[in-house]
């Protein structure tokens, strides 16, 4: 069983127990997430489809943990101007256990 969901304006392929960094969600560590921007569910029964989401459909995870990506380094430079600028970046992430896909009310 699999769901493809769509956070932070990236669409992630999700299956229960799975740990996935998404873009900073707000919450403590052990709260749960409902994820509800749920595109197509993939279970027992067969593939479902939404145009563009699937209603009544949820993935449900839970926060494990609010983590840093890896730093990205800009760096700007002109020949013989004497210029040059370095910009570092670190995207704050959340880092998400997914706990259960929920279709049309039913597991």
């Amino acid at each position: 069983m699999y769901a493809i969901v769509a956070t932070g304006g990236k669409q992630y392929k999700v299956s229960p127990g799975m740990l996935l960094d998404v873009e900073h969600l707000t919450g403590a560590v052990g709260e749960k997430v409902p994820l509800k921007e749920v595109l197509a569910v993939r279970t027992e029964d067969g593939f479902q489809i939404g145009h563009p989401l699937l209603n009544g459909a949820k993935v449900v995870a839970e926060i494990v943990g609010q983590v840093k990506g890896p730093k990205v380094v800009n760096f700007k430079y002109k020949r013989r101007k004497g210029y040059h600028r370095k910009v570092g970046h670190r995207q704050d992430l959340t880092r998400l256990k997914v706990v259960e896909i929920v279709t049309n009310g039913t597991h």
